[in-house]
């Protein structure tokens, strides 16, 4: 479990009417963009229904994130500047500023608890290799108005080359910040609905939002499920799945450790610190970036991470240790506009980068705009038909040619790989065959067998065992699954089907 969802309990939330009422706008996903849209929303005096398909809200991607928010996405400035323009590189800092500002602004008139303080931010590397493109970085973020500069000077207890320092950025409580802002939908036209998975969508005046609780209409809709639900649009060929992981532990007093914000330009590895209920320091760390449903030991990459954290930075015993999922777009700006070139009154915001304190918060703005009918000259830089994502064909064949890949290559896989199940020792997973069958087969700590179909039910992809989080991870588009079949995330909507164990 992350520290976020286990520092935090639930908001009573009274029990949702049934049938499910109608409303001016349904918002799908109560992460960071759905939570942030329907407050906004309703705050501009519309009715709105959130519905979350998991029990908790703020729990999924959002409840596992580092939590920084910043301007400062990686190396990315020199990238924008060079690949599409000053322009749009001006324009994507713009927007992060602005989400900032509005989260510290808005929790000030709200109140509540959401450890919001103001943090330097770095982007830095180790090899003096990497030294002139930090120097291109701080001079390309500059140049879009951010508080951007090149430093030798980090706080960090190791040697570093160099570093991209922005000055004013800010870190909080992701989860008793939304938690805050979710408790203030219901009522007035307002409601929030948990447990209820969105499994169908007519599009029309109104549009028809089939859940596993009834039907909803709405004038608008706003489908914010981190991977987009529904196969409109061509997202799921448009998104990569990528997953970071963390570990955090406890220090006494924090005494040593950097002030600051920190992620290698080189290999990912992130580190900051909060504070604690109890006056300790939480120390936090990631890193072990990979694809999801990589060929690969999650739980080593775990192991991994938590030795680089005790030789970098001394954390002795990790806590709290939790995935950080999300998608990344083909050009590195995110989608938030209408769900595809047709659609008037259905709109998605996905592909924040793992950069979703700000580009989640964004989302909840422009939407908003949107929705509203008011003009936003932002808007057009993070449209999902925007020019920049035809001009990354590259990106786009090297994506889909790896989903190819694994469609076709996982079934040659599972069919050479013939081995049974009578090996398989508890607290693990493989996918073996019978016969035309692919298995996805779990057997638990106690011995019992779990076996369901090893197909995912969005396009057919078999599934890969996640070994750390005893999961069913799809290669292909990232939904994942409990080792009994039930959908854990995305895009898949039906669970894998129980089937018999192999004779």
């Amino acid at each position: 479990m992350s520290y976020w969802l286990d520092s935090t309990g639930d908001p009573p939330l009274a029990p949702p009417p049934s049938p499910l009422p109608d409303a001016d706008v349904v918002v799908l996903g109560a992460g960071i963009a759905g939570i942030t849209t329907a407050y906004l929303l309703k705050q501009a005096g519309l009715t709105v229904t959130l519905i979350e398909a998991g029990d908790r809200l703020a729990a999924g991607v959002t409840g596992h994130t580092t939590a920084k928010v910043s301007s400062q996405h990686g190396a990315i400035y020199a990238s924008l500047t060079s690949g599409f323009g000053a322009d749009t590189a001006r324009a994507y800092g713009a927007g992060q500023q602005l989400a900032i500002d509005w989260i510290e602004t808005e929790a000030a008139a709200v109140g509540g608890e959401a450890d919001w303080s103001r943090r330097d931010s770095y982007v830095f590397a180790e090899r003096s290799s990497s030294v002139d493109d930090l120097h291109r970085e701080a001079e390309a973020a500059a140049a879009a108005g951010l508080p951007a500069s090149f430093t030798t000077e980090t706080g960090l207890p190791f040697e570093v080359a160099g570093a991209v320092r922005f000055t004013g950025q800010a870190q909080f409580h992701p989860r008793r910040w939304l938690l805050e802002l979710a408790t203030r939908i219901p009522g007035d036209g307002g409601t929030v609905v948990t447990g209820t998975r969105a499994v169908g969508l007519t599009e029309g005046d109104p549009c028809v939002v089939t859940t596993t609780a009834g039907e909803i209409r709405a004038r608008h809709v706003v489908v914010a499920t981190h991977y987009p639900v529904f196969d409109r649009g061509l997202f799921f060929a448009r998104l990569e799945p990528r997953r970071d992981l963390v570990v955090a532990g406890y220090t006494d007093d924090g005494a040593g450790l950097p002030a600051g914000m920190y992620i290698s330009s080189e290999d990912r590895h992130s580190v900051r610190t909060t504070p604690a209920e109890d006056g300790r320091t939480l120390l936090i760390v990631g890193g072990e970036p990979h694809r999801v449903g990589a060929r690969t030991s999650v739980a080593r990459h775990y192991v991994q991470l938590a030795a680089w954290a005790r030789e970098r930075l001394g954390l002795e015993q990790p806590a709290y240790r939790w995935l950080a999922h999300d998608l990344t777009t083909v050009d590195s700006v995110p989608y938030i506009g209408r769900f595809h070139p047709r659609s008037r009154n259905v709109w998605v915001a996905t592909g924040f980068g793992h950069w979703g304190m700000t580009n989640g918060t964004l989302a909840g703005l422009l939407l908003r705009d949107l929705v509203t009918g008011v003009e936003n000259p932002l808007t057009g830089v993070f449209d999902p038909q925007r020019v920049t994502v035809r001009q990354s064909a590259a990106e786009f064949v090297k994506a889909n040619a790896y989903v190819a890949s694994r469609f076709l290559g996982d079934r040659v896989d599972a069919l050479v790989a013939r081995r049974g199940v009578d090996s398989l020792p508890p607290g693990a997973g493989r996918v073996v065959t019978d016969g035309a069958r692919a298995i996805a087969a779990y057997r638990d700590d106690e011995g019992g067998l779990q076996c369901v179909s090893a197909r995912c039910t969005h396009l057919g992809c078999l599934v890969v065992f996640n070994d750390a989080e005893r999961t069913w991870d799809c290669p292909c588009h990232a939904s994942r699954f409990g080792t009994d079949g039930r959908v854990l995330a995305g895009p898949a909507v039906r669970p894998l089907p129980a089937v018999a164990p192999p004779a």
